[in-house]
């Protein structure tokens, strides 16, 4: 029979957290998300099938070896969920795709991984979420909290799912031992499809750092896309603490329905509680007190939108009682991550720059205020619902020499930006890396920021940027 659970919308379900020994669940998604969900699943001991579109062939591998769970590809989609207790679906899969309907009007609660690994975890949760910056943030937060002498679990969207931290947590309680707990606090970067199916999920820290237009294939709009991430609040009490970032007019216009404590952060301003900037100084206020931090040019990431990534970790950090010294090293120390405005190589007094995380306009845009010299931009993949590729135009402008644009929204750029400069349409990204190395001269900068998705020509953005730096580095001196 299905987990009993009070329905309270479309997908989530509200109550106790069940037992699920002897209960049988589905787990839609054979992806990373989704085998540690199956994993964590039958260590409590469900029985589970993983459910996914392709075949079994493909990813069945993943699960070799683990006791309890049984494959449903392909075609054997529909019989993976008969008869099931609890669907649980990865990130990647929409909640209200036809194929639940059956499962709906027999009553079994619809969740995601998120939301099942929430059930399990007794640490304090910061969960981390916006348009752009998120992992950048995330990554921040957990050195940030590392400098501080704690041990925070970082994942969510970022690499490690949140049911792998659950079954750690599981694991230990079940062991009689004194060794300390793995980790002391859970850091998550929380994507809209994750937030999409939460219902209990209670971050103690919740960040909201920005909302701009991304993922409409998947959000029937802006309004709907907004409401995923502003949920990350939906839970909060008067004891935790919501995180706005004060300079972006869509964050806060969530601040009167918050329940937690507000926190700020701003570039432009002064605020009450938290982290900005005054000159050319960090500060901030927390309980009645403000210091001084550092100054901005200390901070090692480039761009205006890093200096905001930065205070929003700070912000964080004054929550969780970290000195001013310890933040103070870990901006410091904080070198970015692969993918997001990553230094590749100097060549010939060319810089080559990998963004290949910048799957939408905004993150370009931010990419592109972090030059200070002439650039050329090689653009494009695919598209993700109806983005506004002509927003990019004024940013071009100021300083692109030549714009490269490929993928399948290749036509859609170049119409949208037609007039900032000379645009050339190429069929590969070996044939991008080759035509802008011949076009960039010395004191030029070199930009990968495709502004869209990966999935046209590439596994993901990982191997985007990946071939990116390969190309580059195989480049002859």
């Amino acid at each position: 029979m299905p987990v009993t659970m009070e329905m309270t919308h479309r997908t989530n379900p509200r109550s106790r957290i069940p037992g699920f020994a002897g209960q049988s669940v589905a787990v839609v998604g054979a992806g990373k998300s989704g085998v540690a969900a199956a994993r964590l699943l039958v260590a409590l001991g469900a029985e589970v099938s993983l459910v996914d579109r392709k075949p079994e062939t493909e990813w069945a591998m993943e699960i070799a070896g683990v006791r309890g769970v049984h494959p449903f590809g392909a075609e054997r989609f529909a019989q993976g969920l008969e008869a099931v207790d609890l669907v649980v679906v990865s990130p990647g899969v929409s909640p209200v795709l036809d194929a639940f309907d059956a499962v709906r009007r027999q009553g079994v609660p619809i969740i995601g991984e998120v939301e099942l690994a929430s059930w399990f975890l007794s640490v304090p949760i910061i969960g981390v979420t916006g348009t752009n910056g998120k992992s950048t943030v995330v990554s921040l937060i957990g050195t940030l909290l590392q400098e501080c002498g704690t041990t925070p679990f970082v994942g969510g969207n970022l690499g490690t799912p949140l049911t792998e931290a659950a079954l750690a947590m599981h694991r230990r309680a079940g062991m009689d031992t004194e060794e300390p707990a793995p980790f002391q606090e859970v850091v998550a970067e929380l994507s809209s499809f994750q937030l999409e199916t939460i219902d209990r999920f209670h971050p103690h820290v919740a960040v909201l750092l920005n909302i701009t237009p991304d993922h409409l294939d998947r959000h029937p709009s802006f309004v709907d896309y907004a409401k995923a991430k502003a949920s990350v609040f939906r839970n909060q009490t008067a004891g935790d603490f919501a995180v706005l970032n004060a300079d972006e007019a869509e964050v806060l216009s969530v601040r009167d329905s918050l329940r937690g404590q507000l926190v700020e952060f701003s570039v432009l301003k002064e605020v009450p509680h938290g982290a900005w900037v005054a000159g050319d100084v960090i500060m901030t206020r927390w309980k009645g007190q403000q210091d001084e931090v550092m100054p901005v040019c200390d901070i090692p990431l480039p761009g205006t939108h890093n200096v905001s990534n930065v205070l929003a970790a700070l912000a964080v950090g004054l929550v969780r009682g970290c000195s001013r010294e310890s933040m103070r090293r870990a901006v410091r120390s904080f070198r970015g991550l692969p993918h997001v405005c990553e230094f590749v190589r100097e060549r010939r007094g060319v810089t080559f720059i990998n963004d290949s995380k910048g799957t939408n306009v905004d993150a370009t845009l931010k990419a592109i205020d972090s030059l200070r010299q002439p650039f050329v931009i090689i653009l494009g993949g695919q598209e993700k619902g109806r983005t506004e590729f002509g927003r990019l135009k004024g940013a071009l402008e100021s300083g692109v020499k030549h714009c490269i644009v490929l993928g399948e929204s290749a036509e859609a750029i170049a119409w949208a930006i037609t007039g900032v400069g000379p645009i050339s349409r190429v069929s590969s990204l070996a044939e991008g890396v080759a035509l802008a190395t011949d076009l960039a001269v010395p004191g030029d900068v070199v930009l990968f920021s495709p502004a869209c998705a990966s999935f046209d020509m590439f596994r993901d953005y990982c191997d985007r940027g990946q071939q990116f730096r390969d190309l580059v580095n195989a480049l002859a001196d």
